[in-house]
């Protein structure tokens, strides 16, 4: 049932990371061109679907060839490892953050990123650190990952048989939980910003998607499509882009926009998954996978170099997180200037991509030699 590993998704997987480190630095000019910015959706909803479809694709290919037991201790496994990096990267960036909150004297870097937890309760915090519940920022994608990733026993061997009927379930969740208030607990009596109750919907699509994928299809044509469903889901992402560049200028976007409209479209819960950004993927999804129907673009250099990233995306998003703060730090002892701001931006995509590349080379020097 399963084929081969698909390039774009690698891709995109990347492209997700680039944009989650340019997010990441405050006042960064490359942050202005990520999705976010474009819509209503950001790199969170490509990471999260395609870990869903990573997932699904991977340990559907073990529960089919070595059966669903193995299948649950390598997902397991995976969950364990998933966490214990979780705390170690906790703890490297708790160490980054402290060391440039000493050479920033402009601003609390420890009170933005959220750590002020850790030096008022530090017991409490190194249990709730234990627990998922203390999670600066830049660590919330990494432990809804991992709640979801433990979860997909629970529903692979179903989503292999019946992708459809456990879409609909998640989709009834997802529509329950904000309404009962659904949601894991964090510190000081908050909630996950993240809510995994309604984000595990975007995963479940995903791997709904990765069976999708494998069945057989019609040879795609280069001709634009022109499809209903293409056409309103290319005019929702237009719409949706004009509407989120108008937020730049709150008196533009008050003159157009009718009361009535914005009392029912805001806010856009990140949180729960608002409607309006999950449709929003969805569309730009659609619309991506249809412009984009082959892979053969992906073997340019440059989009070669970013599939690596995607490949490694764990070993590649702690290295973002750990690079965030050391940017921010020397963005503001230069001043913020946009010249600095660009070259540690550019410098820390280099980085990675670097990581990426080594890490590919030594997964080629650790195979063993063909006889």
């Amino acid at each position: 049932m399963f084929n081969g590993r698909d390039p774009r998704i690698d891709f995109f997987r990347g492209l997700a990371l680039i944009f989650i480190f340019w997010d990441h630095v405050p006042h960064n000019p490359l942050g202005q061109i990520t999705l976010r910015n474009v819509g209503f959706s950001d790199a969170a909803e490509i990471f999260v679907f395609l870990a869903g479809f990573a997932s699904v694709l991977a340990y559907g290919k073990v529960m089919q060839r070595e059966g669903y037991l193995m299948a649950c201790l390598k997902i397991l496994r995976r969950t364990w490892v998933l966490y214990v990096v979780h705390i170690f990267l906790l703890a490297v960036l708790m160490g980054i953050v402290f060391f440039a909150n000493s050479h920033v004297e402009t601003r609390d870097l420890v009170q933005e990123m959220g750590m002020t937890h850790f030096i008022s309760d530090p017991q409490r915090a190194l249990l709730d650190e234990l627990l998922l519940r203390f999670k600066p920022n830049l660590m919330d994608p990494l432990p809804l990952y991992i709640v979801l990733l433990g979860s997909l026993p629970l529903v692979l061997p179903f989503m292999l048989r019946r992708p459809w009927a456990v879409v609909a379930v998640s989709l009834t969740v997802y529509l329950l939980a904000p309404w009962m208030g659904w949601n894991l607990r964090a510190i000081a009596d908050g909630v996950w910003y993240f809510n995994p109750v309604t984000w595990q919907l975007l995963f479940v699509l995903g791997g709904a998607a990765a069976i999708r994928s494998q069945q057989p299809k019609a040879i795609e044509t280069r001709a634009l499509p022109r499809q209903p469903l293409f056409m309103a889901a290319a005019v929702y992402v237009v719409v949706a882009g004009i509407l989120t560049l108008s937020w730049r200028w709150p008196q533009i976007h008050d003159a157009v926009m009718p009361a009535w409209i914005s009392e029912w479209i805001y806010p856009i819960s990140k949180t729960d998954l608002s409607p309006l950004r999950l449709l929003h993927f969805l569309a730009l999804a659609y619309v991506t996978a249809k412009l984009l129907p082959t892979a053969g673009w992906t073997q340019n250099p440059v989009a070669a170099q970013v599939c690596r990233m995607g490949r490694f995306s764990l070993e590649v998003f702690c290295l973002g997180v750990v690079l965030a703060p050391l940017a921010d730090m020397l963005n503001a002892m230069a001043g913020d200037t946009v010249p600095v701001q660009l070259l540690t931006a550019l410098a820390g995509v280099l980085l990675m991509a670097a990581l990426g590349a080594w890490l590919e080379l030594n997964k080629r020097l650790s195979q063993p030699r063909a006889t």
